[in-house]
Order: C-alpha cells, then sequence, then structure tokens
C-alpha cells in the first residue's frame, strides 16, 4: 500500500493493487519497420507523447517519444542542402520522402514491470526512473499494458 501526505496534510493512499489492475490494457504500439512519418501521424492524430515499439513476436524493444522524433527532425533538416529548390515544372512541388524507420530512431530501452508487480513497486520504480510510463509484459516479455503517471494518479484515494 502507498501511502502519501501532501504539504497541506491531505492524505492519499494507493491500496493493494498490483500492475494489471493499474494498466491500461493492450496498448497502441508501432512496429520497428514502420516508416517515422506514419508513426508521427498516429501519436500526433491520437495524442500521444509516446508509444512503446514492437517486434514481430509482439516483444516490446523500444519507446518512440515526441522528442525522439524532433531530435530526428533537427538532424534531418540540418543535412538538407540550403538552398536546394523542391520546385518542380508547372509549380508542383516534390515531396521528400523520409525513409526512415521507427526502430532507427526510437530509444532501444524499454523500462517494464510484471503483471503482478505491486503498486507500490510500481510508483517506486517510476520516480527512480522519472518516466512517465511503465510497460507491462507477461512471462514470455510480450506487452500487455501500460501504466502511466495519470493512471496512478486516478486511483488515489483520500484517507479518512
Amino acid at each position: 500500500m502507498v501511502k502519501l501526505e501532501t504539504k497541506r496534510g491531505v492524505r492519499l493512499t494507493l491500496g493493494p493493487m498490483t500492475a494489471t489492475e493499474l494498466m491500461t490494457p493492450n496498448p497502441i504500439s508501432l512496429n520497428a519497420d514502420a516508416l517515422i512519418d506514419e508513426a508521427t501521424a498516429m501519436l500526433t492524430d491520437r495524442g500521444f507523447g509516446a508509444a512503446p515499439v514492437i517486434d514481430r513476436a509482439g516483444r516490446p524493444i523500444g519507446v518512440l517519444s515526441r522528442s525522439d522524433i524532433l531530435i530526428h527532425e533537427r538532424e534531418r533538416f540540418h543535412r538538407l542542402r540550403p538552398g536546394t529548390d523542391l520546385a518542380g515544372a508547372g509549380g508542383f512541388a516534390v515531396e521528400e520522402v523520409d525513409p526512415t524507420t521507427v526502430e532507427e530512431v526510437m530509444t532501444p530501452v524499454v523500462f517494464s514491470v510484471f503483471a503482478d508487480t505491486p503498486a507500490d513497486h510500481v510508483v517506486k520504480q517510476m520516480c527512480d526512473l522519472r518516466v512517465h510510463h511503465l510497460y507491462v509484459v507477461e512471462a514470455l516479455g510480450c506487452l500487455i499494458g501500460v501504466i502511466g503517471s495519470l493512471d496512478v494518479l486516478r486511483r488515489l484515494h483520500y484517507e479518512d
């Protein structure tokens, strides 16, 4: 059980829960071989700050975040030749297709817990690692859920 006390003396508790009870099941994930432009559109359209990247077996191999995308775009912009005219004949513009895959841009680390991890260990790990998300995996390592900071906050209760 996690007990917190705010500066104003309000006591909050997170009952005896497990990662399974905290998590959002079946998180939206990205395939490692997806193009970065497709992944950017998915994150933007759904309002996500990050998404797990999975291999063909469904095991998480990394996380793609908005920060990863911004760094990639900055580096890509610097690689473009200054003064390149992308306008084609007849006023048509040439669109550059970015062939970069998610796997090339993602952070290749996944912080995860097992489904039966107690809630207090989940909170401690999130704080110790300074992360907003932990991914929940089953015994064989396949992704089954995600726990975000808001998932934890939603389950805090006032202590009487």
